[in-house]
């Protein structure tokens, strides 16, 4: 049985398993279940499992990339394959804005609706354009990695690489030190992966066990439109840009990244995902590991197609209930808003609410609005990150077959991992 099948089964069995607890929650032995199994063993082995992913985000991105600059040997393609990835980062993330306005809008959710807000919320603020741009350059690179500052992280590996590059022979017995070292991390995602099926059950079970039937069914206009406009864009927006840039068949690599789209369901994390996004877009995709080193993090780091999503489909669906009309003009704002807080928000924690706020603000929705859909968020969150993800692959295939980067038969080959 391969990895992705046992992670198939560990997200069916942990979503039965998350349902039978929500609904024996309000009984005695529920109680006992929810406090010492769905607070207690499961939230521990969950967030074990995504720690250890966490940990190694930053060494994997580091050898990476650095072997990724080195492998490339340019820095004239280097800068061409970092501006190719970022115009196609902020390309599909407009995209997706647009389409889930669209796509919300002709619905009418939440229409007619009196719901009550059950949850505070108070957006936090988002750091100023200029002061992203100014933190690209850490003042302490080690501060950085020990913060999980990508950005930072990635700017400063790439200056790096570039330095490794430039000294010409003496830096390649460091270029072999780091080759070997990225080898040694890649070894300890394969070990760390052995028990990601285990806790994929029991994140899964207990984000459904805390979810409640109840809520979904409240929100389910907002729920089933923002699942639609995910598989839509998923499905529909990024595999026909796939299809018209690289004339590659989009079922192949949606049935490669099944597994890398099941880890961050359960994460609900790209930064998390970035070990497994990155073995299966060069193990099992073909790309070069010098282009996937490099669009991968960047990737998991400012691509917000899924948050882009929610936040058009939030939008309608809030602005309905309080009866405020958006107009052409406020769905305009709400596009421009989405993307360019994709870059002045990227790696803060709860981008996602913060982005949302953000546009809340703009277009004059009340940002305690924004306490409606808190409770089914987490479950959304999950939804999200597994659309980002396959966003972060697409992208890096586009542009390692416009460098003839890209191993077609590796691509085709068949895999049952």
């Amino acid at each position: 049985m391969g990895l992705t099948t046992k992670v198939l089964l560990g997200v069916i069995l942990g979503a039965i398993i998350g349902m039978v607890f929500n609904q024996i929650s309000t009984t005695a032995i529920g109680s006992w279940i929810n406090y010492y199994l769905v607070d207690g063993a499961f939230y521990i082995i969950g967030q074990l499992f995504v720690n250890a992913l966490k940990m190694l985000v930053v060494p994997i991105v580091f050898f990476s990339l650095i072997c990724g600059v080195c492998a490339i040997g340019d820095i004239g393609i280097l800068g061409r394959v970092g501006g190719k990835a970022f115009i196609l980062y902020l390309l599909t993330t407009g995209l997706a804005i647009s389409l889930a306005l669209l796509f919300a809008a002709n619905m009418d959710i939440g229409q007619g609706l009196s719901l009550s807000v059950t949850s505070d919320f108070e957006g936090k603020a988002s750091p100023p354009l200029s002061e992203v741009i100014i933190s690209l350059i850490p003042t302490n690179p080690l501060a950085a990695m020990v913060s999980g500052d990508m950005l930072s992280v990635i700017f400063f590996t790439i200056l790096f690489g570039i330095g490794l590059l430039s000294v010409g022979q003496q830096g390649k017995p460091l270029i072999t030190v780091f080759e070997s070292a990225n080898e040694v991390m890649m070894k300890v995602v394969l070990l760390v992966m052995q028990f990601a099926p285990y806790a994929v059950l029991v994140l899964v079970a207990r984000s459904v066990a805390e979810l409640g039937f109840d809520l979904l069914l409240e929100l389910a206009g907002y729920v089933i439109v923002l699942v639609l406009a995910l598989l839509l864009h998923l499905m529909g927006t990024l595999m026909l840009i796939l299809v018209i840039t690289t004339r590659l068949s989009p079922r192949v690599l949606l049935k490669k990244m099944r597994a890398t789209q099941l880890f961050a369901f359960s994460t609900a994390s790209s930064n998390a995902t970035i070990p497994v996004t990155l073995k299966a877009v060069t193990q099992q995709l073909g790309v070069n590991r010098g282009i996937a080193s490099f669009t991968v993090p960047f990737g998991a780091t400012i691509n917000m197609d899924g948050t882009a999503i929610m936040q058009g489909v939030a939008t309608v669906f809030i602005a309905n209930l309080y009866g405020i009309e958006l107009g052409m003009l406020g769905y305009l704002t709400v596009v421009m808003m989405s993307v360019l807080a994709s870059i002045g928000t990227a790696g803060v924690p709860g981008v996602g609410l913060i982005m949302l706020s953000m546009v809340f603000v703009q277009v004059g929705i009340p940002v305690e609005g924004i306490g409606l859909i808190l409770g089914v968020d987490r479950l959304m969150d999950m939804l999200r990150t597994a659309v980002n993800v396959t966003g972060d692959a697409v992208v890096s295939v586009i542009v390692a077959d416009s460098e003839q980067q890209l191993n077609k038969a590796q691509y085709y080959q068949s895999n049952s991992a």
